[in-house]
């Protein structure tokens, strides 16, 4: 199983994961619906939806940018109807796009609070839910449909939380739309997962936050590799909906163990970690 004709609707493909998740679907021709907010470059984070849609069509797919916060319902459903008026439909939505603060409850401002809350769960609810009616669809004609989030296990652990417990909620939000809907939609023949790393992503948006060293990371196309691997595997066998994955351990269990490519630092054993994974 491959990924030629299909379409994905991912968030936050201007840059970074999504877009590499966008370039490995895009080399065996896949449509790729890149729905993120920068249409303007902007010299801190490099990449708009232009760019991406350049690099997705070199590399072999289609693309179709479309500029949409996903904390604008109205927008999201315009992107829908886009994606479905040049491509017949949607067969996968990738649920990238994420808003991140690192900040214990006395430094976080509620204006912060709110935006990593309206992205990254409301923002993947309301994308998963604008999306149904084309991913019932896409199952119903036997096209796979799929949706991942890029989010983490469910860890109920203190440490998790007590450092950034505002972020922590958002980004759970997501892994809890990923055990419920992976249960909700089964009987539809949609397969829901989350996918997550277990050391940093060297991407723009990591140069950011302050202390991280990027020469510690992998690179965005180990989720991407890890992603393919997800988003090819067969939707309505029980063992591959509901999962959360981590990337190496996925790799691993398809074989690939030798990771050494994804080292920003070829050669580099000893990497960043990153949160939520036990």
């Amino acid at each position: 199983m491959d990924l030629k004709g299909k379409t994905l609707f991912i968030t936050g493909a201007s840059r970074g994961i999504g877009l590499a998740i966008a370039r490995r679907a895009a080399a065996d021709g896949a449509n790729i619906v890149i729905a993120a907010k920068t249409a303007e470059p902007d010299h801190r984070l490099p990449g708009t939806i232009y760019s991406a849609a350049e690099e997705i069509r070199a590399a072999g797919g289609q693309a179709l940018p479309v500029q949409v916060d996903i904390r604008d319902e109205e927008a999201v459903l315009a992107a829908v109807r886009q994606a479905v008026m040049t491509f017949g439909g949607i067969d996968i939505l990738v649920n990238n796009a994420s808003a991140i603060g690192l900040t214990d409850t006395e430094h976080t401002p509620m204006k912060r609070y709110d935006l990593m809350n309206q992205i990254n769960a409301r923002g993947t609810y309301l994308c998963t839910q604008a999306c149904l009616p084309e991913l019932k669809k896409s199952a119903a004609a036997g096209r796979n449909a799929q949706v991942l989030n890029m989010s983490p296990p469910l860890s109920m652990k203190t440490h998790w939380f007590a450092p950034h417990t505002a972020y922590t909620m958002a980004k759970y939000g997501m892994s809890m739309c990923t055990l419920g809907h992976a249960g909700e939609f089964r009987g539809y023949g949609i397969a829901v997962n989350s996918l997550w790393p277990r050391t940093a992503i060297a991407t723009a948006a990591l140069q950011m936050i302050p202390g991280i060293d990027l020469k510690a990371c992998r690179t965005p196309e180990i989720l991407a590799d890890a992603a393919y691997l997800i988003l090819t595997s067969d939707a309505r066998d029980e063992k591959n909906t509901g999962n959360f994955h981590i990337d190496d351990t996925l790799l691993a269990a398809h074989g690939h163990t030798d990771l050494d490519r994804y080292s920003v630092t070829p050669g580099n054993r000893t990497f960043v970690p990153d949160f939520f994974v036990d």
